[in-house]
């Protein structure tokens, strides 16, 4: 018999039984806590990141406002004037 049939013939003889095994009388709030714990960290952490992207955006509206990155740059040099 391998691993898996054992696994198998043990998972059948719990559901067999009739009765549900026993649950700790402290699990369910346990439970309860840890979830609303991932969820806070969840939204922070979601908020945070929201905050970075905004914080990004207006970062690169006031360098684009202010270099003008679209804008041609002044010419070096001057082309010489000949015949005046």
């Amino acid at each position: 018999m391998n691993q898996f049939d054992r696994k198998e013939d043990a998972v059948r003889h719990l559901l067999d039984d009739g009765t549900p095994p026993a649950v700790p009388a402290e699990l369910y709030e346990n439970a309860v806590r840890r979830g609303g714990r991932m969820l806070r960290r969840r939204r922070a952490l979601r908020r945070l990141l929201w905050l970075l992207l905004l914080a990004a955006a207006v970062a690169f509206v006031v360098w684009a406002s202010i270099a003008q990155p679209w804008v041609e740059p002044p010419s070096e040099t001057t082309p010489p004037l000949t015949n005046w």
